[in-house]
């Protein structure tokens, strides 16, 4: 079976991680990206929000995430991000790209990302 999508794109909040000092003290903006792969066809059958994901909610469950304890490494982040995903009973796979656009980097740069990918066994 190919699975849909349900796709949240741009979620901002800010959060403490990172490794120096001065990112665990001042914090920063991060931005958020998460691709639900899913059957979507029994909710538009019935037409019925409990037999989808509510990206609302999914939403300020991931801003709790990015807020609260903080990790030294983006990867942890998106981790963590990816299980919250998961663990609506509809959510097959999830793809979760965690932006860091003020990320620590002596250089010129538009953005600092990663992207992980996971799914239920």
């Amino acid at each position: 079976m190919t699975l849909d999508l349900i796709e949240l794109r741009g979620l901002r909040a800010r959060g403490r991680h990172g490794c120096l000092p001065a990112e665990r003290e001042l914090g920063q903006e991060f931005v958020v990206d998460v691709a639900l792969g899913l059957d979507t066809a029994p909710a538009a059958a019935e037409d019925d929000l409990s037999r989808t994901v509510d990206y609302g909610s999914l939403a300020s469950r991931l801003v709790a995430v990015i807020e609260g304890e903080p990790v030294n490494l983006i990867e942890t982040l998106a981790d963590r991000l990816a299980k919250i995903c998961l663990e609506d009973p509809t959510v097959a796979a999830v793809e979760v790209t965690v932006h860091k656009p003020a990320a620590p980097v002596p250089h010129p740069f538009t953005d600092v990302a990663v992207k992980i990918r996971r799914s239920r066994p």
